[in-house]
Parts: C-alpha cells; sequence; structure tokens
C-alpha cells in the first residue's frame, strides 16, 4: 500500500489525483441527481395539485370572469391557431352563461404587435358584448397575467381557457395568488410544434414554483380596475 504521508512519489500524485477526480466526480452527479429529482417534483406538484380543477366546457363551475392568457399572433392581425383556440372555447363558455366578462391578457409592449386588441376583435366577431371584454396589456407571462388578474382587476374566482399543456402551470399560479380558479382545456387540434410547446412548458413550470415560493409581483401594476364595471375603460383604440 502507497504511504504517500512519507513520500510523493509519481504513482502517490497519481493516486492523488484520481481520488480528487472520483470526488469531484461524486459531488457533480450528486448535484445532477438532486437537480433531476427537484425537476421532477416540480413537475408533479404543478400537474397533480390542478389536475381535479379542470373539467369539460358543460361541466366547469360558473365564476365571474374567464381569464385568456395571450399567445402569438400572426403579421395580418390575426390570431395564431392556439391563440383562436382559446379565444373559441372562452366565447362558447361566455355563450353558455358560465361567466359575464372576459378577461384577455396578453403583450401588447412592443410598437406593431399587439395580441390583446386582437383577441378583444375575435371576440367581438362571435357576439361577445363589447363591455363584457377586458383588456390586460401587460400580460407578458402567465404568472403577470394572473397577479394582475388578483391585484389589479380584482378577481377571485374564475374560469382559466388553454391547452392543456399550460392549463395546468396557470392555474398552479392562479391558486397560489389566491384566486379561485378551474379550467377548460382548449385543445381543438393538432398543434405543429407541441413538443417544443410542451417541453417549454416544463421548464416554464419551474419558474412559476420559483415565483411563487419567493412572493414575486408583478413589474407593471397601476391603478385598480373593477371588474364588475365597463370593459371598454381597458380599450386603448
Amino acid at each position: 500500500m502507497l504511504d504517500c504521508n512519507r513520500t510523493k512519489s509519481r504513482a502517490c500524485v497519481e493516486f492523488e489525483f484520481t481520488n480528487r477526480v472520483r470526488k469531484i466526480l461524486y459531488i457533480i452527479s450528486a448535484i445532477v441527481a438532486a437537480a433531476i429529482a427537484a425537476f421532477l417534483i416540480v413537475q408533479l406538484i404543478v400537474i397533480s395539485g390542478t389536475r381535479s380543477s379542470i373539467f369539460s366546457e358543460d361541466d366547469v363551475p360558473s365564476a365571474y370572469v374567464i381569464i385568456v392568457p395571450g399567445a402569438s399572433v400572426l403579421r395580418n392581425g390575426t390570431p395564431s391557431d392556439i391563440l383562436a383556440d382559446r379565444l373559441a372555447v372562452a366565447a362558447n363558455l361566455y355563450a353558455a352563461g358560465k361567466a359575464e366578462k372576459i378577461l384577455v391578457s396578453g403583450d401588447n409592449g412592443k410598437d406593431g404587435y399587439d395580441e390583446v386588441n386582437v383577441m378583444r376583435r375575435f371576440l367581438l366577431e362571435k357576439d361577445v358584448a363589447p363591455e363584457d371584454i377586458f383588456l390586460d396589456h401587460a400580460g407578458f407571462d402567465t404568472y403577470d397575467t394572473m397577479y394582475r388578474a388578483r391585484h389589479v382587476f380584482g378577481i377571485t374566482d374564475a374560469i382559466v381557457v388553454t391547452q392543456r399543456y399550460h392549463l395546468y402551470r396557470a392555474l398552479f399560479v392562479a391558486s397560489r395568488l389566491g384566486i379561485d380558479a378551474n379550467g377548460v382545456s382548449s385543445d381543438l387540434q393538432p398543434y405543429v410544434r407541441q413538443s417544443w410547446f410542451s417541453s417549454r412548458e416544463t421548464l416554464s413550470r419551474v419558474k412559476a414554483v420559483k415565483d411563487v415560493l419567493m412572493g414575486s409581483t408583478s413589474e407593471y401594476l397601476g391603478e385598480p380596475i373593477d371588474i364588475r364595471g365597463n370593459g371598454r375603460v381597458t380599450w386603448d383604440e
């Protein structure tokens, strides 16, 4: 057996180097294993904790407001297929008397790009009353949408409409921010980039849990808006 306390032979140097490498690899392996475990736990918490709050259009309990998170719009001023399906389901729920108001929340922060007015026009074409459509121009992500729904619009109960892969996170955030929320999936068709959306969503769930645990706030707030009033006060055109 080598006695490296007495000598620093080449064999001893190699032995000590090998031990250091093993320790480093062990630490790295432990960190990776812990990160994977945390990642999987987050997915489990978000999905299992909200699955029972997802209903069909017919069975979802009524609420005062339907919340529709934004998604991309096309250059011609029409909603993408994902966004159009969210709006179509929201309009159906409204027509069925499941809610009295609709809050559309999306990105309206850059010149030439406007999700919320595209959403508003779509709903008007579906015979939603103008006064029942509220616009949140600063719903830059799901956390902003739900935070502002609670703290700007004063919403305490809602139906959230979005695709199922996204619905778990939206409901998780809404419930943690004090909104009694149920959800309806708007998966009306296959989506071309669904694999990419689903993969990205797993990371977004991690961020959502982090935001909830840290008590994050929305960067953009403003004066309170009465969701029981006239939605036109939120229109900018």
